[in-house]
């Protein structure tokens, strides 16, 4: 692995100064590497974070993708991770004409790291350098703990997806506590979250009721949304009264709680182990934001290598090459899901929009389709409403705000089924739906959404750490359960246990299939099965799980 040419980095230097012209904003130093496959191969494991810590799970996967290569051999043509100063990997085997178009790519990929506010919390900190400390730090301790660094690392591993990203995004985000509208926060960070437990589309009603209050009202927005609020709930005032008497008190994720109150971490032999869980803590937080925006990301890139190199006059001779393998990147599979493709389709489709002035509510208003067909009032904005959306917007809010009836339409897209042939005992795709709703609940479904387990310190008794899924009807993959709650009981020093719910077992009936005990594919109709949910209580104690049910 080394740094790229003088001449490699002119024409990168290049394709920067017609990036900034087109408005695209990034920090100017950036490090560009020129790897082989070797490379890659140790590098991927890392998330190719270089000065990422050693890990026994990082040497299977280096192993795993050897063989893989062997029988699939091809390279990726870059990579680029979000730090101070962006690094980017390249295949060392690229043309000059290919490396402009991957260039383009790149930087739209380091503008949206540092423009996305999703990634606010990671603007200021040099991961990399940070992560090279982390890995000293963990060497040192495997020469002084042996093999228990890694039971450690293993346990803290077990919950990483756990971590408090959205509180650590709020406070990153929200700036002066001092300028804050406390009364504000409490309603919707504190009392419908942790004491009216509403669900996640009750949530978003509320912050919809909230914007169309300050839309309507402006300055007496805020008056109006709470007169409505403390009708639907009175007992508010005297919650949120309670709270100034009290002080907020500091919202802990689960491995901060372990850290923070665990007696057996908290021994004076073991407060090492709480710089290992930080260690994994830190990373997980740095890899929140690009879980949460794949689809964004790759399809600002997409859009703005597409629109930067094709007037670009380094592209002569090349135009073929360039369009059999923007092809390959960005064309709609139909089944699956490239975020490449369904991303920059979707900024296009917004810019468009945004073009007509079709996002304006004398357009909403028209309910002739052929008036709404027509429609298009020349605003020429549609550019600087993508840049806002690249700003503010995560996969799932993008998706739930722009994937309509017109933008399924006009790509052709749908929602594939699959039936079993009992004859030949092969499955046959058909089109199951062309409806916006199905195509967006099919994206959302394949969406990252980590399950949100709390600690309920009502219920720590008798050194019992006592963990409350907040149920979304997503239940956990039982697989990890016993893994993972024995790390924890580990860390903790006691027995855990883990409120959560899971499907109702049901009886094989007529039409359902006697092993899996769901229903059997019908050839003429799609029964989803009605599923009846039941709260259920894991303990770990002594390595041993036991599950009961609960009334």
């Amino acid at each position: 692995m080394e740094l790229i040419n003088q001449h490699t980095k002119k024409i990168m230097e290049g394709c920067k100064e017609r990036a900034r012209a087109a408005g695209l904003r990034f920090e100017d130093e950036t490090l560009e590497y020129i790897v082989t496959n070797r490379d890659l191969l140790e590098l991927t494991p890392k998330v190719m974070i270089p000065n990422l810590y050693d890990y026994w799970v990082h040497d299977v996967e280096v192993l795993k993708e050897k063989g893989r290569y062997e029988l699939y051999p091809g390279n990726p043509y870059e990579t680029v991770i979000n730090t101070r100063p962006a690094i980017s990997f390249y295949n060392d085997n690229n043309p000059d004409w290919l490396n402009v178009m991957i260039f383009y790519h790149v930087i739209a990929h380091v503008d949206f790291f540092q423009n996305n506010l999703y990634f606010r919390h990671t603007w200021d900190d040099d991961f990399n350098g940070q992560a090279l400390s982390d890995k000293r730090l963990i060497t040192k301790f495997r020469s002084e703990k042996g093999r228990w660094v890694d039971y450690i690392i293993e346990f803290a591993r077990g919950m990483d997806n756990l971590v408090g990203y959205y509180d650590v995004l709020s406070r990153a985000n929200r700036g002066s506590a001092a300028t804050r509208p406390k009364r504000l926060d409490y309603y919707f960070d504190v009392f419908l979250q942790a004491v009216k437990n509403i669900k996640i589309h009750e949530y978003i009603k509320e912050i919809e009721r909230y914007n169309d209050c300050i839309r309507t009202h402006q300055d007496l927005g805020e008056q109006s949304f709470f007169a409505d609020a403390i009708k639907k709930y009175p007992e508010f005032e005297a919650h949120f009264k309670k709270y100034l008497e009290n002080g907020a008190k500091p919202k802990f994720d689960l491995m901060q709680f372990l850290m923070e109150h665990a007696n057996f971490i908290n021994k004076d032999e073991n407060k090492w182990m709480q710089s290992v869980m930080q260690v994994v803590r830190k990373t997980s937080l740095f890899l929140q934001p690009q879980i949460r925006t794949k689809i964004m990301n790759e399809g600002w890139a997409s859009y703005w290598h597409e629109n930067l190199f094709l007037p670009d006059d380094r592209i002569k001779g090349h135009e073929v090459d360039f369009a059999r393998v923007n092809a390959a990147v960005t064309s709609l599979p139909r089944v699956g899901l490239n975020p490449y493709a369904l991303g920059m389709r979707l900024f296009y489709y917004i810019e468009e929009i945004a073009d007509k002035g079709k996002y304006s509510l004398d357009f909403q208003r028209r309910s002739d389709v052929d008036e709404r067909e027509k429609f298009d009032n020349k605003t020429g904005k549609g550019q600087e409403f993508i840049f806002k959306v690249r700003e503010n917007f995560s996969d799932s809010m993008l998706i739930n705000t722009f994937v309509d009836q017109d933008f399924v339409t006009k790509n052709k897209l749908f929602v594939a089924g699959k039936k079993l042939n009992p004859e030949k005992m092969v499955w046959k795709y058909y089109v199951k739906s062309r409806k916006a709703q199905d195509y967006r609940q099919m994206l959302q479904n394949s969406l990252y959404h980590p399950p949100y387990i709390a600690v309920d310190p009502e219920k720590n008794v008798d050194n019992k750490l006592y963990l409350v899924h907040h149920f979304e009807e997503k239940p956990l993959v039982k697989d990890f359960i016993f893994n993972t709650m024995m790390g924890i009981e580990y860390l903790w020093g006691g027995p855990v246990q883990l409120e959560t719910s899971e499907v109702v077992p049901t009886t094989p009936a007529q039409g359902q299939d006697a092993f899996f005990g769901y229903p059997s594919p019908s050839p003429t109709e799609d029964q989803e099965p009605e599923v009846q949910w039941e709260r259920v209580l894991y303990t770990m104690q002594d390595r041993k799980l036991l599950r009961e049910k609960l009334a």
